[in-house]
């Protein structure tokens, strides 16, 4: 069975008509959420998993900002390129100016297919 797939919004999984909805990127969506989700040294297990992107949330929503948030989701995501999961990671950021800031994660998985993942980071 495939991992459950993580609901990028609420953080629970993901489902249709009450029943657990499969990662569509066989578990490649649910290591994008949880490395940028995730504060950085804060998983007891591991210490280098997660991102930066907490730092921001009492940043104001400026553009060198979205360049940091940016940086942050390239680092936490480069394990994933180290481990051979991703063959290219591609992070674009949108000023929502919503007190949220648009993260559009494109991922190209070890298969060559491209997967486009959706977060959001808050800032002020």
């Amino acid at each position: 069975m495939a991992d459950a797939l993580l609901d990028s919004i609420s953080g629970d999984y993901a489902l249709a008509d009450g029943a657990l909805i499969p990662d569509p990127a066989r578990g490649l969506a649910n290591a994008v959420y949880l490395r940028l989700m995730t504060p950085l040294g804060s998983y007891w297990a591991d210490a280098t998993l997660g991102s930066r992107l907490h730092e921001l949330q009492r940043e104001k929503d400026v553009a060198r900002v979205a360049v940091l948030a940016k940086a942050y989701c390239e680092q936490a995501l480069q394990p994933l390129l180290d481990d051979g999961r991703a063959l290219a990671i591609d992070v674009g950021t949108e000023r929502l100016h919503d007190g949220r800031l648009g993260l559009a994660v494109r991922v190209t998985d070890a298969g060559g297919r491209d997967h486009l993942f959706n977060h959001h980071a808050r800032v002020l």
